[in-house]
C-alpha cells in the first residue's frame, strides 16, 4: 500500500534532487582545499559568484528522469529487465550530444557502455567488469541516475535495490552497483522510515558484507561516533578512500563516502547536510543531488522549506535533453506525476491526472511550474489553496495598480541557447494550430488579464503575440481558448499572462493547457533566424546546417539518423514532405516519433522497395523503384492503430500496428547512410 503522502514526498524528492544538483554544479570536481578559500562553506547557491546560470542541463538530472522511461515504454512492471533499460539508452541518447559525458571509449564509463550497446552487446554485459575492466565499471554513474528507481518503490527497499541492480548494470558493475543499491533502498525506505541510521541499516542489508562499500560505511559510522566534527571524518575519508586510491575520473567509493558522512553529520537538516556534502568537494553535483533527493523524500516539503528559500530561484524548472525533444522543457511537478504514476501502477493503483491532465495545474504545495514574474515586486506569484474548478490549489498572481507579466518557458530560453557544458537540445512544447486553454478567476476586486505568447522572430529576438483578454468582475471566473495562428515555423518560446488594473488585486490561475493537432508548414523563415533550426532535435551524424540552398539537408554517415520535432501529445495526424534522396540507403519521413528507435516511417529504399516501418521492423512493403536526385512527394498518416502511406499522391500502404502501437509522438526526416534534401515538412490533422 502506498503512503498517504506519496505524491507530496515524491515532489519533495524531485525538488531535493534538482536543488542539490544546481547547488553543487558550479564547482563540480573541486577539492575541499579549493572550495574553502574561494567559496567557504556552501550554505546556499553560489552560481552568481562564479558567473554561472542556476538552471542548467546536467547529466544527473537528465539521466535520472530519462532512463526510468523504460518503465513507460515497455510496460510498467516489476519484471523490467536490464536489457530493456539498455535499449532505452539507445532510444533516448543521441551519440555525443545529450545526457552523457561523451569522454570516449575506456575513459567515460557511460560512453563506453553506450558503444557496447550500439554494437549489439546487451545489458548487463554492456557494463560488466569482465568486458570493461574494474576501474571503468566502478565509477559513479550508476549512483547518480538511480533516484527514480527508489522513488517508484516506496516502502519496498528490496524491489528498489533490485531495480538499481538492473538499471546500474547497463553501464556499471561491482562496487558501483552496490553504492547505487544502497541509495535506492534508502530512498524507498525513506517513505516510511525517518531515522537515518535505520535507513543506512536498510541500505547495506542488500549488498555483500565483504564489499568495499559495506566496510567503508561501517568505518564512517564508527568515525561519526568518535569524532564530533564532520571535517575530521572528511579527512579520514580522503586518507583511506580518496581519489588517490580509487582511480578513474570519478570513482563511486570516495563520493559514496561523502554522501554517508553528510547524512550522519547533517542533523537531519536539509541545508546542513547539503553544506557538508558540497563543501567536502569531489563530485559535488552528483553527491548533492542524491542527498537532496533522499532528504526530500524523508522530510517532505517542510524539510526543504525549513531553511533558506531554495525553491524560489528554481521555480520548479529543469531540462531533460534527449531524442524525445518535446519533453526537454519540463518542471518538477511534471516529472513528479510521471514517477508517481509508475509507483501507483506497480502498487496496483490507478494513475492520477490532476485537472484532467492539464499541462500546468499547480496542485502541489508551493509549485509554480516554471512561471516567474517579469516585473519584480509589481507582480508576485504564490501557490495557494482554493480558486480551482476541479482541483485544490491555484497560482495567485498578486499585482499592484501598474500590473505586469508572468511567463513560463515552452522552448529553449534565451539564456540557455549557448549553454556551457551539456547543451540543451529541445523542441517546443506548443505549436501553431494547437489550442491554448486557461482558466482564471478574480479575487475580491475586478481584474483584467490577457493571454500572450512569445516566439523567436527576426534576428532571433523574442516577439510577442497578444491573445484574448478578459475583464473580470470580483470573484468571477473566465476560461480562455486560443488557437495559435500566424507564426508557422517560428518556435514558441514562452506563454504568459499580463495583469493590469488601476488598483492592486489578485488573479488566480487555475490551470494552463493545450491540445489539438498542429497545423503548420515547417521550413526556413523568410526573415533572418538561426533558432528555428534548434526546434529540430538533430539525431544525425552530421549537422544539417550549412550554406546550401535547401532548408533541410540531412546527412548520415552510418546507420539511420533522424531530424525530429514535436511532442508525445501529437496523436492522430498526417505528415508530408517532398524529399530528394542522394546516395541514400533509405530516406523518408516519420510520425509518432518517440526517439531514435521508436517511430513509424515511410521510406524509399535502395533495394527497389518502399516500406512502412516501426523502428527497425517492417510493417508493410511494396515494389518501388526510386531514382537518386528525383523528388518524391511522401505522406504518412497515423490514426489510432491505422497507418496509411502515399507516394506521389498514390495510396500504396494501408496497414495496422496491433502489437503495442505507439500512440503519440512528433515528426522526423529519416536518412540512412547518405544524404537527403527537402524544402519543407507539413503537419496537419488526419483526413
Amino acid at each position: 500500500m502506498l503512503p498517504n503522502n506519496y505524491l507530496e514526498k515524491v515532489y519533495a524528492g524531485v525538488l531535493g534532487k534538482i536543488i542539490g544538483v544546481y547547488l553543487g554544479r558550479p564547482f563540480e570536481g573541486w577539492r575541499y582545499e579549493e572550495i574553502m578559500p574561494k567559496l567557504g562553506e556552501i550554505n546556499y547557491y553560489v552560481h552568481d559568484k562564479l558567473d554561472r546560470p542556476l538552471i542548467v542541463t546536467d547529466d544527473d538530472i537528465s539521466g535520472t528522469f530519462t532512463f526510468i522511461r523504460a518503465m513507460q515504454d515497455y510496460g510498467i512492471s516489476r519484471d523490467i529487465t536490464a536489457e530493456q533499460i539498455g535499449d532505452t539508452w539507445l532510444n533516448y541518447l543521441i551519440e555525443k550530444k545529450v545526457i552523457l559525458w561523451w569522454g570516449g571509449n575506456g575513459n567515460s564509463t557511460e560512453h563506453t557502455a553506450f558503444l557496447r550497446l550500439k554494437h549489439g552487446i546487451k545489458a548487463p554485459h554492456s557494463g560488466s567488469i569482465a568486458l570493461n575492466g574494474k576501474v571503468v565499471a566502478e565509477q559513479i554513474g550508476s549512483q547518480i541516475f538511480i533516484d527514480g528507481w527508489g522513488i517508484i518503490a516506496p516502502g519496498d527497499p528490496e524491489l528498489a535495490a533490485e531495480f538499481a541492480r538492473r538499471a546500474g548494470s547497463v553501464s556499471h558493475d561491482g562496487e558501483a552497483i552496490y553504492g547505487a543499491q544502497v541509495i535506492a533502498a534508502m530512498e524507498a525506505q525513506a517513505f516510511v522510515e525517518s531515522d537515518i541510521n535505520k535507513l543506512i541499516d536498510t541500505g547495506v542489508s542488500f549488498i555483500p558484507k565483504d564489499s568495499i562499500i559495506y566496510r567503508m560505511i561501517d568505518e564512517i559510522r564508527e568515525w561519526h561516533e568518535e569524532l564530533p566534527n564532520w571535517r575530521d571524518t572528511r579527512d579520514l575519508i580522503q586518507a583511506n578512500y580518496g581519489y588517490d586510491k580509487y582511480g578513474g575520473n570519478c570513482h563511486m567509493v570516495p563520493n559514496h563516502a561523502l554522501i554517508i558522512s553528510s547524512l550522519l553529520y547533517g542533523d537531519d537538516d536539509f541545508q546542513k547536510s547539503l553544506m557538508i556534502v558540497n563543501t567536502s568537494g569531489w563530485d559535488t553535483d552528483c553527491n548533492s543531488g542524491n542527498v537532496g533527493c533522499l532528504l526530500g523524500i524523508k522530510n517532505g516539503l517542510a524539510g526543504i522549506d525549513a531553511g533558506p528559500d531554495w525553491r524560489g530561484p528554481v521555480a520548479d524548472r529543469l531540462y531533460i535533453p534527449t531524442a524525445d525533444g518535446g519533453r526537454a522543457i519540463s518542471d518538477a511537478v511534471t516529472e513528479t506525476i510521471h514517477l508517481v504514476n509508475m509507483g501507483r501502477t506497480l502498487a496496483g493503483e490507478a494513475p492520477i491526472s490532476p485537472k484532467n491532465g492539464a499541462r500546468f495545474h499547480f496542485e502541489l504545495p508551493g509549485s509554480v511550474q516554471g512561471f516567474t514574474s517579469e516585473d519584480g515586486e509589481r507582480v508576485r506569484i504564490v501557490n495557494v489553496e482554493g480558486h480551482s474548478a476541479s482541483g485544490e490549489r491555484s497560482l495567485a498572481i498578486n499585482y499592484t495598480g501598474k500590473g505586469g507579466r508572468i511567463t513560463t518557458p515552452t522552448f529553449t530560453p534565451p539564456d540557455a541557447i549557448n549553454m556551457i557544458g551539456y547543451e540543451l537540445h529541445a523542441s517546443p512544447t506548443i505549436y501553431q494550430g494547437q489550442t491554448l486553454r486557461a482558466r482564471v478567476s478574480a479575487g475580491s476586486t475586478p481584474a483584467k488579464c490577457q493571454l500572450f505568447i512569445r516566439f523567436y522572430g527576426e534576428n532571433d529576438e523574442l516577439q510577442t503575440v497578444d491573445g484574448p483578454e478578459a475583464a473580470l468582475q470580483a470573484n468571477a471566473d473566465h476560461t480562455f481558448e486560443w488557437t495559435i495562428e500566424g507564426i508557422n515555423s517560428a518556435p514558441i518560446a514562452q506563454i504568459g499572462f499580463e495583469v493590469s488594473d488601476d488598483e492592486p488585486g489578485t488573479i488566480y490561475l487555475d490551470y494552463v493547457s493545450w491540445d489539438g493537432t498542429p497545423d503548420l508548414v515547417l521550413t526556413r523563415p523568410a526573415y533572418q533566424s538561426k533558432i528555428w533550426r534548434r526546434a529540430w532535435v538533430n539525431g544525425l551524424d552530421s549537422s544539417f546546417e550549412g550554406w546550401w540552398g535547401e532548408p533541410f539537408r540531412t546527412i548520415q554517415n552510418e546507420g539511420r539518423g533522424l531530424l525530429m520535432t514535436g511532442t508525445r501529445e501529437w496523436k492522430d495526424y498526417q505528415v508530408s514532405a517532398t524529399i530528394t534522396p542522394h546516395m541514400a540507403k533509405s530516406a523518408g519521413i516519420a510520425a509518432r516519433v518517440q526517439g531514435m528507435k521508436r517511430y513509424y516511417a515511410l521510406l524509399l529504399c535502395d533495394d527497389g522497395k518502399a516500406r512502412v516501418v516501426k523502428g527497425e521492423r517492417t510493417l508493410a512493403e511494396v515494389d518501388f523503384s526510386r531514382e537518386l536526385g528525383v523528388g518524391y512527394a511522401l505522406r504518412l498518416q497515423v490514426t489510432g492503430e491505422h497507418l496509411q502511406g502515399w507516394i506521389n499522391g498514390e495510396l500504396l500502404f494501408d496497414a495496422y500496428d496491433l502489437e503495442a502501437p505507439y500512440t503519440g509522438g512528433g515528426v522526423a526526416l529519416v536518412i540512412e547512410e547518405g544524404r537527403m534534401a527537402t524544402d519543407s515538412v507539413t503537419v496537419k490533422a488526419a483526413s
